[in-house]
C-alpha cells in the first residue's frame, strides 16, 4: 500500500525488487546474494538462446547443486552467521529462485518477439513475500500482473483481506496449540505404543496427521497470500483440503509447485491424460522432478513411485470401466447410482493417497502398520467399517462439489444473458 501512495504505479515491481534485495542481503549476507544472482544469470544467459530442452536441463542441474552432496554442502558454506532458520532459508530461497528462473526461461522460449530482460528476472525472483517460501506464480502471470497499473480493487476487497487476515492469525494460534499439546507428529514415531492401539485409533492417527500438515501449508501459503493480495497479485491458492482428496490428480500440498509441474510437465507431456503411454511419460518426468525438486533419498523414492502409480492406476482402472459391457452398463444406470459406484473407488483412493503420503511425513514402518491393521488383520470389521465412513464422506464432498459446479453454470448463463 505504501508503494502504491510513493511511487506511480509502473514503477512499483521495481520498489519490490529493490526492497525485496535488501531483505535478503541483510538476512543472509552478501556472499549467499552473490550466488543466488550468479545462478540467475546463468540460467537467464541460457533463456536466451530459446531452447526449451536447454532451458529444463540447465536448471535441473542447477537445482541438484543445492539438492546433493557435496556440492550443496558447498555452497551452503558462503553464508555467513548462524541462526536458527538459516538452513531453511537458504534451501527454501535456493530452491525456489531456480524454479523461478526456470519458469522465466521456459516462458522467455515462448514469446515470439524478442527476450524479456534480466531485470524482468531480478523483478519475478526477488519479490519478497515469494522468496523464501513460495508458493510459486509461473513467469507469465507475474509479470502482467506485476506491470498493471490499474491498482482499482473490487468492492469490499479490502474487506476480505482483513478477515482473511484474521483469520490466518487464528489459525497460528491453533496450529501452535496443536503443536504444544496435542502429540500428532510424535506419537507415530513410538511403535510400541501404536501396537497397543485400536484399527480406528491408527486410521484416525495417520488422517490427523494429514490433516495436521495440510492446516500448516494452508496457513503458511495463506499469510503469504494475504500480504501478496495486498499488493495487488492474484497469487496461487492454499492446497485442497485433504478430506476432499479422493483423486491423485488433485493431491498436492503446495499449490504453485503443482501449478508449476502441470504447466511444464505433466500436461505438456500427458496432453489430454487420456493416453496410457503418454500418462506414463508424464507421471514420470513429473515425478522424477519432484523428487530432486523434495531432495533424494530412500523414502522420498518410495513416495514418488507410489504417487506415480497411484496416478496411472487411476487412469487404466477408467480405461478398463470404458470396455464393454462396462460402458453400457454405465450408460444405462441412472446417474446418482453410477456416482455411488465411484463413491466406493474414491473411498479405497482416498486411503491409497493418505498411506502412501504418510509415508513422507513421519515412517515407513508407521505407513507399514497402518496398512497391515486395516487391510489384513483389521479384514473385514475394521477394514469395511473404515472404508463405509469414508464413503459416506465421499459421497457428501462429491454432492458438494455437483452443486458448487451447477451454481457456477448458472451464473455464466445469467453473465451471457
Amino acid at each position: 500500500i505504501t508503494t502504491t501512495l510513493l511511487f506511480p504505479p509502473q514503477h512499483r515491481s521495481t520498489v519490490y525488487m529493490v526492497y525485496g534485495m535488501l531483505a535478503v542481503f541483510c538476512t543472509m549476507g552478501l556472499t549467499y546474494m552473490m550466488l543466488i544472482l550468479s545462478h540467475c544469470i546463468l540460467l537467464y544467459s541460457i533463456a536466451m538462446v530459446k531452447q526449451k530442452w536447454l532451458c529444463f536441463v540447465a536448471g535441473l542441474v542447477s537445482l541438484a547443486t543445492f539438492k546433493l552432496e557435496p556440492v550443496s554442502s558447498w555452497q551452503n558454506g558462503f553464508v555467513t552467521g548462524n541462526f536458527d532458520l538459516q538452513d531453511v532459508l537458504f534451501f527454501g530461497g535456493s530452491g525456489f529462485t531456480i524454479m523461478r528462473c526456470m519458469s522465466f526461461a521456459l516462458e522467455n522460449y515462448e514469446k515470439k518477439d524478442g527476450n524479456y530482460t534480466f531485470l524482468d528476472l531480478l523483478k519475478y525472483n526477488f519479490y519478497l513475500p515469494f522468496f523464501f517460501f513460495g508458493p510459486i506464480m509461473t513467469f507469465d502471470k507475474f509479470h502482467v500482473q506485476a506491470n498493471n497499473p490499474d491498482l482499482t480493487r473490487k468492492e469490499r476487497e479490502l474487506w476480505n483481506i482483513r478477515v482473511s487476515a484474521l483469520l490466518h492469525l487464528g489459525a497460528i494460534v491453533v496450529v501452535d496449540m496443536f503443536f504444544h499439546f496435542l502429540y500428532i507428529l510424535t506419537i507415530p514415531s513410538d511403535m510400541k505404543l501404536l501396537k497397543n492401539l485400536s484399527d480406528w485409533s491408527l486410521a484416525g492417527l495417520a488422517y490427523s496427521n494429514l490433516v495436521y500438515d495440510w492446516v500448516k501449508a494452508a496457513v503458511m501459503f495463506g499469510v503469504i497470500n494475504t500480504v501478496s493480495r495486498l499488493d495487488h497479485l492474484d497469487p496461487p491458492q492454499p492446497p485442497k483440503c485433504i478430506t476432499m482428496l479422493y483423486v491423485f490428480a488433485e493431491t498436492h500440498f503446495d499449490r504453485g509447485i503443482n501449478d508449476w509441474l502441470c504447466k511444464y510437465v505433466y500436461d505438456y507431456l500427458g496432453e489430454n491424460h487420456d493416453s496410457i503411454r503418454k500418462e506414463l511419460m508424464a507421471t514420470i518426468s513429473t515425478f522424477a522432478i519432484t523428487t530432486l525438486w523434495l531432495g533424494p533419498c530412500d523414502i522420498v523414492y518410495i513416495w514418488s513411485v507410489c504417487n506415480c502409480f497411484g496416478l496411472n492406476f487411476e487412469l487404466w482402472v477408467a480405461k478398463f470401466f470404458q470396455l464393454e459391457p462396462f460402458a453400457t452398463m454405465e450408460n444405462a444406470m441412472p446417474e446418482a447410482m453410477s456416482r455411488r459406484i465411484r463413491g466406493v473407488f474414491n473411498a479405497a483412493n482416498f486411503w491409497a493417497i493418505v498411506l502412501y503420503n504418510v509415508l513422507s511425513l513421519n515412517s515407513l514402518e508407521f505407513a507399514k502398520l497402518v496398512a497391515r491393521r486395516l487391510i489384513i488383520k483389521g479384514f473385514p470389521l475394521s477394514t469395511l467399517s473404515v472404508l463405509f465412513v469414508t464413503y459416506c464422506g465421499v459421497q457428501l464432498i462429491k454432492e458438494r462439489e455437483r452443486r458448487l459446479a451447477l451454481e457456477e453454470e448458472e451464473a455464466e448463463k445469467e453473465k451471457a444473458e
